[in-house]
């Protein structure tokens, strides 16, 4: 049954390859070369597999061969288990790469960092939250513009929402939503005690116009004076523009800009992207409550991360993961090591899902 699922697959690549070198219209080729580029990857695994089990094969006709050559015997004995595991290699390959994608992993995303309980030292440590990802993002060649931002009073963010562009940027950085914890010595603190603080962070898939469509008619849209620092342009004209999205109740508000066009633009972006994440979550849980609870739901509620600067340990409670190397998760520079076996956990759930 896998096999004429995999045939099917061969076929339809070859077909998409004859199609597109017939040169078809635009439109067309775009959309048929995003599904060559999608199959590609699996066909080259299916090919690889179906080759490596042939050389299996042989090398165990060989070895079974009562009138194989003694030397031709010994040969191939020795290349069997390495054969044999590179089978098991691709065979696991082949299987991650034909699970169901998730529609979003290839958008850019909007990135929500909050402090939360600990006062101005949860808005510090938000601070380094979004430095953190601020420097992850140019090592993998994506680009970071915030759209607004509210800093603390000693420093940091009380909250600062960033749109971060890029190929798979939401692949990658979906499971950072939910509680950031941290523990250390606060600067101001004179008796050297550690405080705990904690800060959320919410990622959600950047989305166009053709994911999310909004009708004007379920739109408030206000505007009022911008406040807070800015210069002469601040609480001159009514700039700033709040949106309202009456079926969800969404509210979203933007003033970082000095004109009203701009600022609704952003927060359009934003409203679109809060509403996308809405119906991917209800869609996601309505599928499947256990495949969540696998990685954790990326709730904001839900404690996902330690980073306890005393003992330089990063702990991310999900799938206990402990790593001694805060500064340089903090810096950005290690933060796939955190990253990575979230992705390999979540891929081994869907993996014991598809199985059962």
């Amino acid at each position: 049954m896998l096999n004429d699922k995999l045939d099917t697959l061969i076929d339809r690549f070859h077909v998409l390859e004859a199609r597109m070198a017939a040169g078809p219209d635009a439109e067309a080729y775009v959309q048929m070369s995003k599904e060559y580029s999608e199959l590609e990857p699996v066909v080259a695994r299916v090919k690889a597999l179906r080759e490596a089990e042939t050389e299996l094969a042989g090398l165990d006709q060989i070895i079974n061969d009562p009138t194989s050559d003694v030397d031709m015997r010994e040969l191939a004995e020795a290349e069997r288990d390495p054969a044999r595991s590179r089978v098991e290699q691709l065979n696991k390959e082949l299987r991650l790469a034909l699970l169901p994608r998730d529609a979003a992993d290839e958008k850019s995303a909007i990135l929500e960092v909050r402090a939360g309980t600990g006062g101005d030292e949860a808005a510090i440590f938000a601070g380094d939250l979004f430095r953190m990802y601020d420097r992850y993002a140019p090592l993998h060649g994506w680009k970071v513009e915030v759209l607004s931002a509210s800093e603390g009073e000693h420093g940091g963010y009380k909250e600062i929402i960033a749109s971060i562009s890029g190929k798979g940027v939401f692949a990658r950085l979906k499971f950072e939503s939910g509680v950031h914890r941290v523990q250390r010595v606060p600067a101001t603190e004179a008796q050297g005690r550690i405080h705990t603080s904690a800060a959320t962070v919410a990622v959600m898939p950047e989305v166009e116009d053709i994911d999310v469509e909004i009708n004007e008619k379920d739109l408030r849209v206000d505007y009022y004076l911008a406040s807070g620092s800015g210069g002469q342009h601040v609480n001159k004209t009514a700039s700033a523009v709040r949106l309202t999205h009456l079926p969800t109740g969404i509210v979203v508000a933007m003033q970082e800009e000095r004109s009203q066009h701009q600022n609704k633009a952003k927060a359009m972006k934003l409203l679109r992207s809060r509403i996308y994440e809405g119906l991917r979550e209800r869609a996601d849980s309505e599928r499947s409550a256990d495949r969540r609870a696998q990685v954790g739901s990326g709730d904001r509620s839900e404690r996902i991360r330690t980073y306890n600067f005393p003992q330089g340990r990063v702990t991310d409670h999900r799938i206990n993961l402990t790593l001694y190397k805060l500064p340089e998760v903090i810096e950005g520079t290690a933060l796939d090591d955190v990253i990575d076996p979230l992705i390999t956990n979540h891929q081994a759930a869907l993996l014991a899902q598809e199985e059962s």
